[in-house]
């Protein structure tokens, strides 16, 4: 693409769109989970405003995100999170979909198997080799079938192929990794240079444990080749730990694990996981005194 612009994200900005999208959300109810930066699930049955309509709720709400941002929103309104989910990607980008009980049912029959929240490209890939395109396909088959070929997804695949969804709106998110990573400017084979990169994310990473009071004892290094290969290397250690240079030991270790230095890189990232309250009595082993009589 020799005419191509290349426009470096601005993070800042999104972080400050969002900051003003939540605030909105929250002005209307206490009940937000969020998803991504720019996604959230609203439990609005109780609002601060004693709105009765939800629909009215959700028009008012992209309004209010338009005149205060400049930005649109698409919004789904439904009686439970799958349906809601569904209904937001239906008619993007500032759609509002409505999925009454009585419509519910056509409209799950009608959504391609790919457009359900939590079936990826593999998941998908394997419901077509199994003759499942769609909604409609998906509830023709019975629990045992989907349990049978995708484990405990496949009961849940079972509940919300009828409209079954019983997960409450939860305000209060756990984390369960935490992670950087970087595309380098160039390709690159130079081990000392991704020691170097590798280290400052681990020094972000690092920080933000420290500062949220966190351990961790997984830790999993990423790498993507020049050819777009990408791999992970983990370990996960007998004992939690935050710091840098703990930390930092076992990426390199991972690190001469992998073709780095005889492949050229392209991405460098890591992430952190089994993630532990600190003072949780999961920093390390407890001893085990014993008297020799």
């Amino acid at each position: 693409c020799p005419r191509a612009v290349f426009m470096r994200p601005r993070f800042d900005a999104y972080k400050d769109a969002s900051a003003k999208g939540f605030a909105i959300f929250k002005d209307y109810t206490g009940l937000v989970e969020s998803m991504s930066i720019d996604e959230a699930y609203l439990d609005v049955t109780n609002n601060r405003y004693g709105i009765d309509s939800a629909t009215v709720l959700a028009r008012e709400i992209q309004r209010r995100i338009y005149d205060e941002t400049s930005l649109t929103a698409s919004a789904g309104v439904s009686y439970n999170m799958f349906l809601a989910k569904a209904a937001s990607d239906y008619q993007k980008p500032r759609g509002l979909t409505v999925v009454t009980p009585g419509k519910a049912l056509p409209f799950i029959e009608a959504l391609p198997i790919g457009k359900f929240h939590g079936i990826g490209r593999v998941t998908e890939d394997k419901m077509r080799s199994l003759s499942i395109h769609n909604g409609k396909d998906l509830r023709q088959k019975k629990r045992e079938f989907l349990v049978k070929h995708f484990g405990k997804a496949g009961a849940c695949f079972y509940d919300i192929a009828r409209g079954v969804d019983n997960r409450e709106v939860n305000p209060v998110h756990i984390r369960k990794s935490v992670g950087k990573e970087i595309t380098l400017d160039s390709d690159s084979d130079d081990l000392e240079t991704m020691r170097s990169i590798l280290s400052s994310l681990v020094s972000k990473v690092s920080s933000y444990l420290v500062q949220s009071s966190l351990m961790c004892r997984t830790i999993t290094l990423k790498i993507r080749y020049d050819d777009f290969e990408s791999i992970t290397r983990s370990i996960t250690i007998s004992h939690a730990v935050r710091e840098h240079d703990i930390i930092f030991k076992h990426i390199r270790r991972l690190l001469s694990e992998t073709e780095a230095g005889v492949r050229k890189v392209r991405l460098l990232g890591l992430a952190v996981s089994n993630l532990n309250p600190e003072g949780d009595g999961s920093e390390g082993q407890l001893s085990l005194p014993f008297t020799i009589v």
